[in-house]
């Protein structure tokens, strides 16, 4: 039998340990309202959509087709995209993953460049419908998103199953950026990418979350980007060499966070035009074939 003193010890060993326990649990949705804040940080003076159109150049996307298509039904409403075609039928084509902004101009202008590059290419949308016009609401909408995974999982679902089956797609890729980007790479681990293209997005560094990684990876990201550190990029790569999975990780130096949106106030014109160069090799490579 305990004596008085002990017990008092072994009550007083359990009781620390409980609210150690309980001050360093961490809740549910923190990592992503950190991540939030880190966005919100990177893009607090950035506009959504000016100097879109000056992407709109050259004749690669004269003979691009387009139009609204409702790809997807979640929780009984209809989901709405933005498709480009190219003028020659193609039976290779790209989930595009939309920025923290939402479905703009400036994601409508890049789909109907992939368009020109000879992709099917569907824009999806993940909040909606609702586009941000300032960095709160951008905030707002993703971190609302961001705590319903499984809608967002539908949703990508959904568009791959649109493209496959009313598209006609024998080969389905991802591209995203920023908050797209991130959700490019869940299009890869849920095996709904043949080819992901990863434009600063958030990652995701465990081995045991990416060994059923079936397709190779384009990883773009700036060196002084707050809100993707170098050193979870180098964390992914790493993750990714020990696995044995194919894939190219692009830091460029001096590049920050949306280095390649020309709408963004840390546009990066020569990173951007390398990084596109890559996307375009890269798509073909391993989507095209």
């Amino acid at each position: 039998m305990l004596n008085r003193p002990a017990v008092h010890l072994l009550l007083l060993i359990a009781a620390v340990a409980l609210i150690t326990a309980c001050g360093t649990t961490t809740p549910p949705d923190q990592g992503n309202t950190g991540y939030a804040e880190r966005m919100a940080r990177e893009h607090a003076n950035d506009a959504p959509v000016e100097g879109a159109a000056a992407m709109k150049t050259g004749d690669a996307t004269a003979q691009v087709t387009t139009r609204e298509v409702t790809y997807a039904t979640i929780d009984g409403a209809p989901i709405k995209g933005y498709l480009a075609e190219p003028a020659e039928p193609s039976d290779a084509a790209l989930i595009v993953i939309h920025e923290w902004w939402g479905l703009n101009d400036n994601i409508r202008v890049m789909t109907e460049k992939l368009a020109g590059l000879g992709y099917t290419a569907l824009a999806v949308d993940m909040y909606g419908g609702r586009v941000a016009a300032t960095p709160d609401e951008a905030r707002a909408l993703m971190t609302e998103t961001m705590k319903a995974p499984d809608q967002g999982q539908e949703n990508i679902r959904q568009a791959h199953a649109w493209l496959t089956d009313e598209g006609g797609a024998a080969r389905v890729g991802s591209i995203g950026w920023c908050f797209g980007g991130g959700w490019s790479l869940q299009t890869a681990l849920m095996g709904r990418s043949e080819a992901t293209v990863i434009y600063y997005g958030r990652l995701v560094t465990e081995q045991d979350k990416l060994k059923d990684l079936n397709a190779p990876i384009l990883g773009i990201f700036g060196s002084e980007d707050k809100g993707i550190p170098v050193d979870s990029v180098k964390a992914f790569e790493a993750s990714l060499k020990a696995l044995n999975k194919p894939h190219t990780i692009q830091i460029y130096e001096g590049a920050n966070h949306a280095f390649a949106n020309p709408s963004g106030t840390r546009y990066d014109a020569e990173a951007a035009r390398d990084a596109w160069a890559r996307t375009e090799a890269f798509l073909e490579e391993h989507l095209k074939r």
